[in-house]
This record gives structure tokens, sequence and C-alpha cells, in this order.
């Protein structure tokens, strides 16, 4: 009877130790949720109150809500002309980006040649480099190309800064694919071309959705290169159009985060749609065969 009763307290100590580590556990991922979707209520809420309510109090809610906030980003502030700027940019990049590294990843991934590994190498170093140390060069070089004020100094620029960790992830995926598939399209009588745009194209979405999402999130709110590249108001992009609610006196804070309300609300849009497949793509492209 004894040993039962032994049993018996030990058994719920265990439990009570186990509810309390649960529940340790659960509030710390609650305190790490809300300081992370805390600033994003804020800056919801902020867009419906006025400058006066704000400097008032920053964190007080709006007495009412202001919905010609957006109208005035959008149209006086020109925040649409920046923000379909924006999109036409960062999605013209991506298309280029995904196509071009998907071609280098196939070859990378599927062929042996000389010098394979050092043109991954160089690729993997691709990612290290800062982009302030090269921002000269490159705006010499987009004068040089008469590139300058255009949209596509920029496109280049992204695609060219997304292809390294494009390529990385794309490579590792495609690495894993066995061969027997592409010798199965060889002897059906499918050439190289249409092996990968029939094949192995559509078994990359994964890594595709990952590569997108990632590379749109940098180009969208990409500062430095629009900064020095564009000189036109109607060409400006998003962040450069955020940059001008800030004033040398004064600060228009309801339009400003309305206006980041809107640059935020695609990347949340594509994260949800596309949050399982970035996923399977991190997962599979972060592991070598």
């Amino acid at each position: 009877m004894q040993s039962i009763l032994e049993l018996n307290t030990n058994n719920t100590k265990a439990r009570i130790m186990r509810l309390g580590g649960n529940a340790a556990r659960y509030a710390l991922l609650g305190l790490l949720a809300l300081t992370t979707v805390f600033p994003l209520v804020w800056m919801l809420y902020t867009s419906f109150k006025s400058n006066q309510e704000f400097t008032l109090s920053a964190i007080a809610l709006p007495k009412a809500l202001r919905f010609e906030n957006y109208a005035h980003a959008w149209n006086t502030a020109h925040i649409g002309t920046y923000f379909f700027n924006s999109v036409f940019v960062s999605v013209t990049a991506i298309i280029f980006t995904v196509i071009v590294g998907a071609l280098a990843a196939f070859v990378l991934a599927k062929f042996v040649f000389p010098g394979k590994s050092a043109v991954l190498a160089v690729f993997v170093v691709g990612m290290l480099i800062p982009l302030q140390s090269v921002l000269v060069p490159l705006f010499s070089l987009m004068r040089g190309f008469k590139l300058l004020n255009t949209p596509w100094s920029l496109i280049l620029v992204y695609t060219a800064f997304g292809l390294p960790l494009t390529i990385f992830l794309m490579e590792s995926f495609i690495a894993a694919f066995p061969d027997s598939i592409m010798e199965a399209a060889i002897i059906d009588g499918a050439a190289m071309p249409r092996i990968f745009w029939s094949v192995v194209l559509p078994m990359t979405r994964p890594v595709i959705a990952t590569v997108a999402i990632l590379n749109f999130l940098n180009n969208w709110k990409e500062f430095s290169f629009a900064l020095v590249f564009i000189n036109s108001e109607n060409k400006k992009t998003l962040p450069l159009g955020l940059y001008n609610f800030l004033g040398a006196y004064t600060t228009d804070y309801a339009g400003l985060m309305a206006a980041l309300v809107i640059a935020t609300v695609p990347i949340l849009i594509i994260y949800l749609l596309l949050q399982e497949q970035i996923i399977n793509g991190m997962t599979a492209g972060a592991v070598k065969g």
C-alpha cells in the first residue's frame, strides 16, 4: 500500500512539473508573439488617428476612425504611384531572379564540369557582400549604360543581389531529385530545355515560393539603391515615398502610419498564401543530399 501511495505521489509530482513546464513555455511563446504582433496592431490603429491625437498620446486608441488618412496617403502623398512602382520593380526582378537562378541551379546540381565547386563558391560568397560596398561602382556602371533614373537600374541590381541566395537554395533542392527522373525524360526523347521547363521547374515550386518571398521582402523594403539611382518623383519606389512624410521640422505621423499599413499588406498577404510552401522550401533547401 505504501509503495502504491509513493507511486501516485511521484506521478502527481511529475504531472505538476510537466504542467508547470508547459505553462512556462506557453507564457514565453505568448510574450514573444505579443512583442511581434503589438507593433503591427499599434501601427494599424494609429493609422486612424489624427496628428494631434498622436502627439497627445502615441499609445492611446483613436477617438474616431479617420479613413481619410488612407485617402490622403494614397492620393495627396502619391503613395499609389510609389506602390505600383515598387510592385513593378519587385515582381519583375523576382521573375528574372527565379528564372536565371533556377537555370544556374539546375546546371550546378545535375551537371559535372571543371570549376563547378568554384562557381558555386562564388555565388555563396555573393551573399556576404554588403550593399554599401558596391553602391558607388554600380552607380558609375548604371550611368555608363544610361540606366539611371529608370526602373531597370533597380531591377538589374535586385536580380543580381537575389541570385546568390536563390541559387544556393535551389541547387540544394534540385540536387535531391533522383537522376532517374531525368533519365526517364531523356529516354522519352525530351531535350534538356524541355526537361528543365516541364519536369524540373514544376517540382521546385516549394523552393520557388521561398526564394520569391525572401527576394520580394528585400526588394520591397530596399532604400539605398532606390535613393541613389532614382531622381524623378513619378519613378520613386515605396520606401522613398514613405521618406517624404518625414519633414525637417514636422512629421505627418497619421499619413505615415496609413502608408506603412498600405506597404505592409502585400507582404502579409503573400506570406499567408505561401507560408506552407515557404517552410517546406527552406527545410528542403537547407539540407544537402
